[in-house]
């Protein structure tokens, strides 16, 4: 996918977005072909504080496979790396199993040098080529969350169905990696069952299944901010407001 261009703005906020797509043909109840894009979005800021040496990466299963790093010259520049989402997931002639619980362990990492608060947004949905099938039930695709409530915090009032907002409890110091946020994947069994039986005219029937030839799709972004006044450049730069009490963030 095409990357997009850094651009300026007045805000005080300084945020760094990873956007990661990962997406599985489902063909007749079963899943054929695995396929995965990475792709990076970033908003660079001016600010009065300086804003040098801001990184943060994606961790899938412990291998870093995904970065945007800032450095230090104030041209804005950044070194960064496209990784391939669940590339490993399925061996070369494995077909995913419904209802099997793959390792999917996702974590973000603070790989700039300096401490910051991070955000991370999961978007789960159904589509048929480029076109997003509303219809479809986003909760059949389960990326299984886990430490959700002292050390990620749900953002419920910002999240539905097809989209989870979650805020790291704490500063994400240089070079800490986060707890995970995500363990297992797996679609929903019960999709073999979501069928309906079509008689033609010289009375033959056919089985047609609702998700026959439909993809599901998982995104991830992570946003970092730095821990600078933070509360108002969260609120700038997400439009979430919080309480930072110590190092620790609450939502409002």
């Amino acid at each position: 996918m095409k990357e997009k261009l850094s651009k300026l703005s007045r805000s005080t906020a300084f945020t760094v977005l990873l956007f990661a797509l990962a997406a599985c043909l489902l063909l007749g109840g079963t899943v054929g072909s695995t396929r995965a894009a990475l792709t990076y979005y970033s908003e660079t800021y001016t600010s009065r504080v300086q804003m040098h040496d801001i990184g943060v990466s994606l961790l899938e299963n412990g291998s870093r496979i995904s970065w945007r790093d800032y450095g230090s010259r104030a041209d804005g520049t950044w070194s960064e790396n496209t990784g391939v989402l669940l590339g490993n997931m399925l061996g070369e002639s494995e077909k995913l199993q419904l209802g099997h619980g793959y390792t999917e362990e996702l974590a973000v990492r603070n790989s700039g040098t300096i401490d910051q608060y991070v955000r991370v947004i999961i978007y789960k949905y159904w589509a048929d080529g480029d076109e997003k099938l509303r219809d479809m039930d986003p909760e059949l695709i389960d990326l299984h969350l886990v430490n959700t409530g002292d050390e990620w915090i749900v953002d419920r009032e910002a999240s539905t169905p097809e989209r989870t907002v979650l805020y790291y409890h704490t500063i994400l110091r240089s070079g800490e990696t986060s707890v995970p946020f995500s363990d297992t994947l797996s679609i929903d069994k019960s999709i073999e069952r979501k069928s309906e039986t079509v008689t033609a005219k010289d009375g033959s029937t056919t089985t047609v299944y609702e998700y026959d030839g439909c993809e599901f799709q998982v995104e991830v972004e992570v946003d970092a901010v730095q821990i600078h006044n933070a509360e108002d450049a969260i609120w700038s730069a997400w439009g979430r407001q919080v309480t930072i009490n110590g190092d620790r963030l609450s939502l409002n």
